[in-house]
């Protein structure tokens, strides 16, 4: 059986601005401690450019990365959260989208956001149902740094 064709996702240059200009707070869920890893890089270019990056890593929980205390869930994060970065598997991303869309109107989710590489588009049905906007298989720090 083949796999179905997925469309490929076109988002403009000014959606892209216009989320990236509005938000403040962010929560890397899968965010690691290791300066080597992807994540890492990513958070700390955000960081430098006036972001909060919040991580968010079971195994890592009550440490700090990179300055920020570390939380096991989406839900353990004290503050309000603009947007969901999901630096996990396409198949994590669905958990994260169900977490995410119960709670995005107490932290004040608007945006969840999905890595390079990483599309799911039931994760993306789930988060729009409940109101946030849905980036898929695109990084921030690359997009903040083409725009």
């Amino acid at each position: 059986m083949m796999e179905p064709v997925m469309e490929p996702l076109k988002y403009t240059d000014a959606a892209l601005r216009e989320i990236l200009s509005n938000i403040r707070t962010m929560a890397m869920v899968g965010a690691s401690g290791d300066w080597k890893r992807p994540s890492s890089f990513a958070m700390k270019y955000l960081q430098r450019r006036g972001y909060r990056v919040i991580p968010v890593n079971p195994g890592r929980a009550g440490t700090e990365i990179l300055g920020e205390m570390v939380y096991a869930s989406l839900a353990d994060i004290p503050v309000d959260i603009d947007m969901v970065d999901v630096f996990r598997s396409s198949e994590a991303a669905l958990g994260v989208a169900e977490e995410t869309a119960g709670l995005a109107k107490d932290k004040n989710i608007k945006v969840l956001w999905m890595q390079l590489g990483i599309r799911n588009d039931a994760a993306a049905e789930i988060a729009e149902a409940a109101g946030l906007e849905v980036i898929m298989d695109r990084c921030p720090k690359i997009e903040y740094a083409r725009l």
